[in-house]
């Protein structure tokens, strides 16, 4: 056995989210610094293997993290992943019994995600004249409009290369969360400024660079250089208040269920795995429509006597 056999087991855990659940390195970042902290606070209690962990413990880390500030939200991840290790443990006979199994976190309050408007959207997105000829505004037209347009994440976007544009077709296969992949359209304006993209990219990218957003340099563009392209872009267009990739997502999804209705639909062009996720959308749409309500509805609204 091990000399330390509770890194052991996250070790091994780690690899199985990397080699069979094939969980992007982000969440596999989330899964080890959450479970090295639980590993720390039971070696703290004498604790040196997983079978010997309690639910006491586990109730005891929550506790000492709510102390330390942490939100309800980070308490549930935590949680969560204790009981994905368990579940791997229990697989491999590593476990008993999961200890986590009745421990309860606090409830998450629900918060309507950040988007925009359709007329926000346009004016971010419609050219100005001066931007044209601009590499850099035409690439950073092309990557906004594809966001919006197929409602990629921002991750989704910055992987992709040229060969997955190619041939200006209509559809653009994307591999998402958990190496999920899906097929989601790319509508006409996307198309228009990607092709405008693809002939300004020649100049700035290498003939060996496969990336399909480069940055003046010609590398691939990073996350970060995404997000601060688009609130600098925001900026400019008048909009007074933060605008980061996400919001071109949701923005993509409330529009869309706004139009159609179809909820299942925009599970599918999201990538959801759980139809819950998606169902967040329909309580932006109500927003919208009690919106619409309070304006338009000589009942709506109390006038002052």
């Amino acid at each position: 056995m091990s000399a330390d056999a509770l890194a052991d087991g996250i070790t091994r855990f780690l690899a199985h989210l990397r080699d069979e659940r094939r969980l992007s390195p982000l969440t596999a970042r989330h899964y080890r610094r959450d479970l090295e902290s639980f590993a720390a606070a039971c070696r703290g209690t004498g604790i040196g293997a997983w079978r010997e962990v309690t639910s006491g413990e586990v109730r005891s880390w929550l506790a000492a993290r709510h102390r330390q500030g942490l939100s309800p939200r980070s308490l549930q991840r935590g949680l969560s992943a204790v009981r994905s290790l368990y579940r791997y443990l229990l697989r491999e006979g590593l476990a008993g019994h999961d200890p986590a199994a009745e421990v309860r976190a606090p409830r998450v309050r629900r918060r309507l995600p950040a988007t925009l408007d359709v007329d926000e959207t346009a004016r971010l997105l419609d050219a100005a004249p001066a931007e044209r000829d601009d590499s850099l505004a035409c690439r950073d037209r092309a990557l906004f409009e594809l966001v919006y347009g197929s409602g990629l994440r921002l991750a989704e976007v910055a992987a992709l290369d040229v060969a997955d544009v190619a041939g200006g077709s209509a559809e653009l296969r994307v591999l998402g969360k958990g190496a999920r992949t899906r097929v989601v359209p790319v509508g006409r304006h996307a198309r228009a400024a990607l092709q405008v993209w693809l002939h300004h990219r020649h100049g700035l990218a290498g003939v060996e660079q496969p990336a399909l957003f480069v940055s003046r340099r010609g590398g691939r563009l990073s996350h970060r250089a995404i997000q601060q392209r688009l609130t600098a872009l925001a900026r400019r267009r008048g909009l007074d208040r933060p605008v980061h990739p996400h919001m071109l997502r949701h923005a993509f999804a409330t529009h869309l269920l706004e139009s159609s209705g179809d909820l299942r639909a925009v599970q599918e062009l999201l990538g959801h795995a759980d139809i819950g996720t998606t169902q967040i959308y329909t309580h932006l749409d109500f927003q919208h429509l009690a919106e619409v309500y309070d304006r338009a509805h000589p009942r709506a609204r109390l006038k002052n006597k």
